[in-house]
């Protein structure tokens, strides 16, 4: 089946809000306000996709991808996530700049290109930003980690995973020393969801809670 661009882009992003909301269904609000467009052309969309077998829809509940969707959209995200490792230490491209340049491109790689990403960077399991490069067949490596939010106080953590593909959020925490595989501490938490005070690599930072809820940590 050959699928347009908008096709993937759509069934991608209902695959991943779904297993952001733990495999709840997605609002069609949700979706729109994700994708940027009308919740009208969002309907018109879903129909579409549920009758190719890729989504099921309910009003009530919202939207999941089918076990047919979620093949594409792991294809897609692999796709993705292989181009961003791949841009960054072959090609030189910083963390903040291999995001849009990836979603440009995923759509238009054959599976014999994606083949030789794979092999070329040693078949790895997660991109530049900690995300998990699902394998050749769909499956994603899981890692138990937790949002810094939730984590312990006084504790050395290994950051793993940030979850936010903004450029200049990712210049900012690149500034800050805040990458996967450095080591923090949480030194203080301000109550109400205030602010945190993070010592890393031995000096002092202090990051507000909603960038916190976006870095992840491994759980030891």
């Amino acid at each position: 089946m050959i699928l347009s661009q908008a096709v993937e882009d759509y069934v991608k992003t209902i695959y991943r809000l779904g297993a952001e909301r733990k495999g709840e269904g997605v609002p069609t609000k949700v979706i729109a306000d994700e994708m940027g467009v009308s919740s009208a052309s969002v309907t018109n969309m879903i129909k579409r996709l549920a009758g190719m077998g890729l989504v099921r829809y309910e009003s009530y509940s919202g939207a999941l991808v089918t076990k047919a969707g979620r093949k594409i959209a792991l294809e897609i995200i692999r796709h993705h996530r292989l181009l961003e490792l791949y841009l960054a230490e072959v090609m030189g491209y910083s963390w903040d700049e291999v995001h849009d340049e990836a979603e440009r491109l995923e759509h238009h790689i054959s599976e014999q290109f994606e083949d030789r990403i794979a092999e070329l960077l040693d078949h790895p399991t997660h991109d530049p930003h900690g995300d998990p490069i699902p394998s050749k067949d769909g499956l994603i490596p899981e890692i138990a980690s937790l949002p810094l939010t939730e984590a312990e106080e006084k504790k050395e953590l290994l950051l793993n995973r940030v979850k936010n593909q903004d450029p200049e959020r990712l210049r900012y925490l690149e500034k800050l020393g805040l990458i996967p595989g450095v080591k923090i501490r949480i030194v203080g938490k301000e109550p109400f969801d205030g602010p945190l005070t993070l010592e890393i690599e031995g000096k002092k930072q202090v990051i507000s809670h909603n960038i916190a809820s976006q870095l992840y940590v491994l759980i030891s």
